[in-house]
């Protein structure tokens, strides 16, 4: 069985732009949370106990 998630979160957001000049695209809020916590909530439903999230340089805010 699969038991580890790996997100790539690099990248820089260019199709959000100017909203990624300020903010992550991955720490954008979609209704009531970030987006890179709904997939992580959904891996960890499906049985994944690690999870690893891939970001590019320069992204302290995840």
């Amino acid at each position: 069985m699969i038991e580890k998630c790996l997100f790539p979160a690099a990248g820089y957001g260019t199709r959000f732009l100017p909203a990624t000049k300020s903010m992550p695209k991955e720490m954008m809020p979609i209704v009531s949370k970030q987006l890179i916590e709904y997939g992580v909530e959904e891996a960890q439903q499906a049985g994944m106990n690690d999870t690893c999230i891939v970001t590019g340089r320069g992204k302290r805010s995840l």
